[in-house]
């Protein structure tokens, strides 16, 4: 994956010039001693905003929470005494297809720096700029609680801080054995969309399940349970494809990657994805 930092991020609708900050250990351990600012979408019935406020006080517990607006952190981004929860927009300056991308990030204030200099402890790509926030905002308490243990793992490893910090995690797909993949039809490829045609590439235990069995399973935190995250174009057109595999009770990635859509890879889970993650 290209990185986060080699990208052109920004507030919504505002661009700003390419991120290139990479964290330290001492962005990890600062982090803790911060109070952490939700910046919340100008529209204020926007899904996100309804969600985060529960969620955060459901599972953030590191540091004290506050909501401010866009305006408010433009104010405020330059405090180190603050860190930042956010929607942020995505584009890859080198890439032909100039698509927009929704991340959830997580910034540290910095002094006398712009946008692109605030050190971005960890990103998660949400959906694309087009998609509505219904897309992804119920999977948020698995991205919130992500974030936390990711922090605390590069404040315990700080030899692990890269420019590259989702692929690390590939790793851990030997561990899907002991665990459950709860899977959305919809984000499945066309040949794979059966419990038959899963259990052929994928040995480990699965469930077909609705938006609606990952919320709760998100919200129980449900042992054992990894739910699958895809963000598409929903249209199988030549762009990208990301898919990440999430604890319910956890918070551990256990596999990140994408794929560019073509007509024999669309914009899903692949075949080959399952029996790639399904190696023993």
């Amino acid at each position: 994956m290209k990185r986060l930092l080699a990208a052109v991020m920004a507030l919504i609708p505002m661009l700003a010039a390419a991120q290139n900050c990479v964290p330290t250990a001492s962005d990890y351990e600062n982090f803790y001693k911060t109070k952490t600012l939700v910046v919340l979408d100008d529209n204020m019935f926007s899904d996100f905003n309804m969600a985060v406020k529960a969620d955060m006080e459901n599972n953030w517990k590191v540091t004290e929470v506050g909501y401010i607006s866009r305006k408010e952190f433009e104010e405020k981004r330059n405090d180190p005494s603050y860190s930042f929860l956010l929607t942020t927009t995505v584009t890859y300056p080198e890439d032909k297809l100039k698509d927009k991308y929704v991340y959830l990030s997580l910034l540290m204030g910095k002094p006398r720096t712009n946008l692109k200099n605030m050190p971005d402890l960890i990103s998660v790509p949400l959906a694309y700029l087009s998609a509505t926030d219904q897309a992804w905002v119920y999977k948020l308490p698995a991205f919130i609680r992500f974030m936390l243990r990711h922090v605390e793992t590069m404040r315990a490893n700080p030899s692990l801080i890269s420019e590259t910090p989702l692929l690390m995690y590939n790793k851990n797909s030997q561990s899907l054995s002991e665990k459950t993949l709860y899977l959305v039809k919809t984000d499945l490829e066309q040949s794979v969309r059966t419990e038959g045609a899963i259990r052929k590439a994928y040995p480990n235990n699965f469930r077909l399940v609705n938006e609606s069995e990952v919320r709760e399973a998100l919200e129980n935190k449900e042992e054992g349970v990894v739910i699958l995250h895809k963000v598409g174009p929903e249209k199988n057109r030549k762009t990208r494809c990301y898919k990440m595999l999430m604890g319910a009770d956890d918070s551990q990635v256990y596999f990140f990657d994408y794929h560019m859509i073509s007509p024999k890879a669309p914009d899903a889970l692949l075949e080959k994805d399952l029996k790639k993650i399904g190696k023993k």
